[in-house]
This record gives C-alpha cells, structure tokens and sequence, in this order.
C-alpha cells in the first residue's frame, strides 16, 4: 500500500486544479498556437542525446493537450516540425519520423475519447507514405469530434504556405475566374492551410528565443506574443495556464485605441 501523499505533493495538484478552474471561467482566446522549442538544450543540459530531448517533448505535448481539453480551448495549433527542420542531421530527422509514428499510434484512441479533433497542416508531399497515411487516418477518425480542434504544424513553413496562397490566386486570376482587382486579405485567408480556423489569439514561444520562425506569419499579425524561457520538456500544464491568465489581463485594440484614450 503506498505512502499518502504529502502536503507539499499535494500544493501543486492544488494550485494546478484553482487555475484550471480559473481558466474556465476566464476570457480564454479563441485559439493558441505554441512554438515548441529547447528539445536539444533540455537534453544537453542533462549530458544526454538530442533524441532524449525529444521524446521528453512528446510528453509535454501530453500534458497541454489534457489541459487545453480540461478548461475546453477550443484551438490548440503545436509546431511540431518545420520545412526547414529537414535540414536537420538525418539520425535525428529518422527520430523525429519515428516519434510521429509513435504518437500517432499511441495517442489518437485518447483524444477521440477527449473529444479532439486532430488536424495537419503543412507540405504532405514530403512525408513518407506511411506517416501520410497514419495521418490521414488520425484525422479521419476525429474528423466528427466536436471539443478541442488540435492541428500539428507539420513539415510546415509559413513562407512557404502563403507563396502557394498567392499562387493559387494568380492562376485564378490568369485562367479569368478571379477579378485581381477583388483580392482582399479575407480572401488571401481562405487560401491559407489555417483557412478554417480563426487567427491566433496568442502565440507563445518556449526556451526563451523570441522570434517566430516561419509560423504563422501572416495569421499572426495582431496576435499577442508570449515568450518564456523554460525549455519545452519542462513547460508544465501550470505555465501553459499562467500563460492564459496573463493573456486575459491584456488589452487587445487591433491598432485601434482604448476608450480611455479616446474619453
């Protein structure tokens, strides 16, 4: 029989299960999009192999996507693997390859039992055939969830996603089915691989790099920016909550002013 569990055990459970309750309560944003980052440094820092690293992220992947479940976000997007991470030793790209396998075996009865629906975003063109299919077989048995909406950046590269939205509209225009003249930022939007999605509210990026990378760089122009500097493996569902709590206090104008300006 195990030993009760203390009260300093017992604090963080504690404090964890007031935010989230908090968080149900409060203004939360539509949808939150994380950069995952510091894999790589949680691990050296330990003396241990970049692989480690990764797989100690999955886990935090874990954890924020039972929080983001737990208070009903309704958008959870998690940079999962850039178009530029290709470029990566190829040892470390196979791990990578092969934790998405894993997840997704390992982890999709879970979130239809969460009532998640799980989407990719990004170039399919380069995934081997069976990541595609495990892919396309993820989305195809969540596709009817209706909680969280949880979208995997993968092998995605914003640069990259809106040359192809402007391609896409320049073809129309040449082929005389679209007026150029009628283009506007909604109709740029619908181009777009987040296209069903609203833009992201927040935008928060771990291990204390304060730049975005490629992501989301037309969606996010009047997101608020969170950076922090705890490395992703360590990034606990109680800092994902603080992160919510400190956007709720924000005031968000969209290049407006406040009344109190204006008065």
């Amino acid at each position: 029989m195990s030993a009760p569990s203390s009260k300093a055990e017992l604090a963080p459970k504690a404090e964890l299960a007031q935010k989230a309750d908090f968080a149900k309560t409060a203004d939360l944003p539509r949808h939150v999009a994380i950069i995952m980052d510091g894999n790589g440094r949680w691990a050296r820092a330990r003396h241990m192999p970049r692989a480690a690293g990764h797989v100690a992220g999955v886990s935090a992947v874990r954890g924020i996507v039972r929080a983001a479940t737990d208070i009903g976000l309704q958008n959870l997007t998690l940079y999962a693997f850039s178009s530029e991470n290709w470029k990566r030793p190829p040892t470390e790209v196979n791990h990578l390859m092969g934790l998405f396998r894993s997840y997704f075996r390992s982890d999709v009865d879970e979130l239809i039992a969460r009532n998640v629906r799980l989407r990719i975003i990004g170039n399919r063109s380069r995934a081997e055939t069976d990541i595609l299919e495990m892919i396309e077989d993820c989305e195809r048995r969540t596709a009817a969830n209706a909680g969280l909406n949880l979208t995997f950046a993968f092998d995605y590269g914003s640069q990259e996603e809106i040359a192809a939205a402007a391609r896409a509209l320049a073809e129309a225009a040449r082929d005389g089915t679209l007026d150029p003249a009628s283009i506007t930022p909604q109709s740029f939007s619908a181009k777009l691989s987040t296209a069903d999605l609203p833009d992201p509210d927040l935008i928060i990026r771990t291990s204390g790099e304060r730049r975005l990378s490629n992501f989301l760089l037309w969606q996010s122009a009047y997101a608020e920016l969170l950076f922090v500097d705890t490395l992703w493996p360590d990034f606990s569902p109680k800092q994902f909550l603080d992160a919510l709590e400190s956007y709720a206090q924000r005031e968000r104008r969209f290049g407006a002013v406040s009344p109190e300006a204006v008065a």
